[in-house]
């Protein structure tokens, strides 16, 4: 897979691992980013993680839609590999707004009764490129 040119550095790992809330999982989406894709070996050696580690870790975010995955025609005998893309980084910034929305709410509403219809609500704006929400 062609390898494209993302500005990476030291803040932006620990962002991502605290969007993450993981190491392991920020190593396998800043690969991803950095590749442009990969498949589950070059994952592996990319990130350094134990296989177990990856293969169980690409399951997950893949059934939490961090990462896609399209099957590979292998023409060789055994299992086609899957090639792993990362979601586009606005979708974790969107995911982690909505998180942080609900928990904001919660925080304002503490003490109103019949917490069903909150007095408070907080929503966060946030704009792609272009100013659009």
């Amino acid at each position: 897979m062609r390898s494209i040119n993302i500005r990476m550095n030291t803040s932006t790992a620990i962002a991502v691992r605290e969007l993450l809330k993981s190491e392991a999982e920020s190593r396998i989406y800043l690969y991803l980013l950095k590749t442009n894709g990969a498949k589950t070996e070059d994952i592996i050696k990319g990130t350094k993680l134990h296989p177990s580690t990856v293969r169980e870790l690409l399951s997950k975010m893949y059934s939490q839609r961090l990462i896609h995955r399209q099957k590979q025609r292998n023409d060789n005998i055994g299992k086609n590999p899957y090639l792993y893309t990362a979601s586009p980084p606005r979708m974790l910034l969107k995911r982690y707004i909505e998180d942080l929305e609900q928990k904001l709410n919660k925080i304002a509403n503490i003490g109103i009764e019949n917490n069903t219809t909150p007095n408070h609500y907080i929503h966060i704006l946030y704009h792609d490129e272009g100013g659009k929400p």
